[in-house]
């Protein structure tokens, strides 16, 4: 996969991309890999649990609705396994309620989908420049 340097700190970005609609996942980790990101797809909640377990992010890309667990669930199990990691929640359901809740478990922003690809990339690199550690 192709890599992207955070011209700030000089390392590489790698994304965890947790959602369970596989076109979308497909399309935009594609998307991404034009864009120089090093993109983990994870197909469910718990799929990407597993990946975290075995892996470490500078950010995860995370959707609000999921058959196997709701991504507000999955965001608290994320911030437990590491608490510095940036977490972006995505919504397809217009839920800004429960995306602003995700906020109050420490997520790090919300976009609405389908999302303008250009602002979900600036907020991976806004949160990439987050202190972590």
């Amino acid at each position: 996969m192709a890599n992207r340097e955070d011209k700030q700190s000089g390392r590489t970005i790698r994304l965890l991309l947790v959602d369970d609609e596989e076109g979308y996942v497909s399309v935009l980790a594609k998307r991404m890999a034009k864009r120089n990101i090093d993109v983990t797809p994870a197909l469910s909640g718990s799929a990407g649990i597993q990946v975290l377990r075995n892996n470490t992010f500078d950010v995860a890309v995370l959707d609000l609705k999921m058959e196997d667990m709701d991504g507000i669930e999955v965001l608290k199990i994320f911030k437990i396994m590491d608490p510095h990691m940036p977490v972006i929640m995505l919504t397809g359901h217009g839920s800004e309620t429960a995306a602003r809740e995700g906020i109050q478990f420490g997520a790090f922003d919300y976009l609405t989908k389908p999302c303008d690809l250009e602002e979900l990339v600036a907020k991976i690199l806004a949160a990439c420049r987050v202190e972590r550690r």
